[in-house]
Parts: C-alpha cells; sequence; structure tokens
C-alpha cells in the first residue's frame, strides 16, 4: 500500500469512524471490511440478511466479528427512518412509498448516514453508479451553493499524487459546473496533502484556438476565481501547457501555474474518463476513486470491477472525508 493510504490509515485509526457498506455479502467488501475492523482503523457497517452475510464470510474465509451487521427486515428505528425518508422527501413520497423503497440496500444505507448512525457509505461492488448516487442526492444533498456532485479521482505514482476531476458524473458540464467542480476538487486535494494548483483543460491554451468549447473553460476560469479569489488557478490549457514547466514559458508565460498544475479539470466526463485509464493504464499510475465531492456526506461510488484492495482505499477516503 502507498504511504498515501497509510497515512490517511493512521490519522482516522483513532476516530472511530462507521462506513456502510450496503453490498453486504460481497466478497470483496467482506474482505475489505474484514481488514479494516480487524485493524481497528474504522468499523463496518455491513447491510443485508445477517446469516447470510456470516455464510459468505465463512465460505471465503474471512473473519467479520469486528463488522457491525445490520438487516433492515430486522432494524427496530425503521419506522423511524421511514418518517425521517417522509419528511426528507418533501411530499415526494408516501409513507407506503417510504417503506417499499427503504428495502433497497443503498436507499437503507444512505438513510443511516443522514441519520448520524454511520459517517459515510462506500457502494458499487454490484450497483451502477446511479443506484449509489441517486439515493445520495435525493437524502443527503449536496451543499449550500453547489448544485452538482461531481466524481475526481486521485492519481498515485510512488510519491506523485493529482487529482483528475470530473471523470464519472456530468457528461457535458457548463462553465458554472466546471467552476463548482475546480473548487470542489481543490477542496478535495487538501485531504490527501495536495497544495491545490488548478488547471482547466482544453484543446488551446490561451486563446490559441478558438470555440464555444474553449471559450466555456476561459469563462469557467473566471466564475471559480469568482467563488474562492485565493483559488490557485488558470487556463485554458492544453496538458503539456499545464503540466509541463518548459512548455508552460512557450505557450503561457504569464501564468500563475507555470506549468507545475497538479489539479486538472476536464471540460467533459469523455475527455476526464480516457484520461484517467490512459494514465492508469499506460502511464503505471494507481486510480483511487471516484470520490464523489460536493455532498453535505461523504457517499462514495465503486467500480464494479473493483478489487478489495480498491474497496479498503476508498473506505479510507471516506472515512477521511469525513473528518
Amino acid at each position: 500500500m502507498s504511504n498515501l493510504f497509510t497515512e490517511i490509515a493512521n490519522t482516522i485509526a483513532d476516530k472511530n469512524k462507521h462506513i456502510v457498506f450496503p453490498e453486504g455479502t460481497d466478497q470483496r467488501i467482506l474482505e475489505a471490511a474484514s481488514k479494516l475492523g480487524a485493524a481497528g482503523i474504522l468499523t463496518p457497517i455491513l447491510i443485508g440478511n445477517k446469516a447470510g452475510i456470516k455464510h459468505t464470510a465463512e465460505e471465503v474465509g474471512v473473519d467479520v466479528s469486528s463488522c457491525k451487521l445490520i438487516d433492515p427486515a430486522e432494524f427496530q428505528e425503521y419506522e423511524l427512518m421511514v418518517e425521517t425518508f417522509v419528511e426528507r422527501r418533501k411530499g415526494k413520497a408516501t409513507t407506503e412509498e417510504a417503506r417499499e423503497i427503504l428495502q433497497d440496500e443503498n436507499y437503507f444505507g444512505t438513510m443511516l448516514v443522514y441519520m448520524n448512525q454511520a459517517d459515510g457509505l462506500v457502494s458499487g461492488a454490484i450497483h451502477s453508479t446511479a443506484d449509489t448516487v441517486r439515493p445520495a442526492l435525493q437524502i443527503i444533498k449536496t451543499k449550500e451553493g453547489i448544485k452538482k456532485t461531481s466524481g475526481v479521482f486521485i492519481m498515485v505514482r510512488g510519491e506523485e499524487k493529482y487529482v483528475f476531476a470530473d471523470c464519472a458524473i456530468n457528461i457535458a458540464p457548463d462553465s458554472q459546473d466546471l467552476a463548482e467542480i475546480a473548487v470542489a476538487s481543490a477542496e478535495t486535494a487538501t485531504l490527501f496533502d495536495i497544495d491545490p494548483r488548478v488547471a482547466m483543460l482544453s484543446f488551446s491554451t490561451k486563446g490559441s484556438a478558438k470555440s464555444e468549447e474553449t471559450e466555456k473553460v476561459a469563462a469557467a476560469v473566471r466564475l471559480a476565481k469568482e467563488k474562492n479569489a485565493n483559488l490557485l488557478v488558470d487556463g485554458e490549457f492544453q496538458f503539456d501547457a499545464a503540466f509541463v514547466p518548459s512548455v508552460a514559458r512557450k505557450k503561457a508565460p504569464d501564468s500563475v501555474l507555470a506549468g507545475n498544475a497538479n489539479v486538472f479539470i476536464f471540460p467533459s466526463l469523455e475527455a476526464g474518463n480516457i484520461s484517467y485509464k490512459i494514465a492508469q493504464r499506460l502511464g503505471g499510475f494507481e486510480a483511487v476513486g471516484p470520490i464523489l465531492q460536493g455532498l453535505n456526506q461523504p457517499v462514495n461510488d465503486l467500480s464494479r470491477g473493483c478489487s478489495a484492495d480498491d474497496v479498503y482505499k476508498l473506505a479510507l477516503i471516506t472515512a477521511a472525508q469525513a473528518e
């Protein structure tokens, strides 16, 4: 495990954070939860039929005695949860509808976070991103001043750490969306001891090409500065002008970033998603995430192709976000 995650684990070990795993019978979830619980790093909450969870754990050879198991069918505060959900949805769900909706493990787990019975949630090993994000948006909702959540990856290779956003949620962000993503991504960077230097990316550097796409990014830079006057952000940049000082001196000699960006905001989901996978597969970077940002409480989404190690690391990040 890289130094980054060792540091996070050491930081949160004495915080007694409780992280919900709605997919309580998935082997990867069980392996990660067992490891986290046994090490005393956090308390995993596994959702599902208790007998089923224990049976699967025995089959795969892991000990879940350090985990908390909750079966929605046996949850003593279920009616209170139903009442709280109806109130939170403000007329968009009846009591009977709420009872049915909360049988879904992601909705149930998200309500545990909302009711402060857990500090965060990790799902997505067997569910789609929509299945994980939808309950969070309906229940936990975005922070004041944030219209949309976004998904970032922390890219790690040795001692190198970078933030890539948005690589998971917003297909075609407008200038306002990009500005929000930039500000939120800078905040996420600080969680991982990254002093954020934010580059807004495009296929143009400082007006070298003119189009609606490049003007959208240039406008986002101005909006991000309005949102946070202390944010070190610049653009629009081609990646080399944002990352390579010698290129920056030629293409953007007056930039405050000087080719030393470490937080990269992509102009579209396709650009971000393709780029992080290229860095991961060709560049040898470890891609941790997607980490959802902009929510009032932390909820994070796994890839359905994740490993137990991915689950472990994203749980650490979720607990760190809860701080």
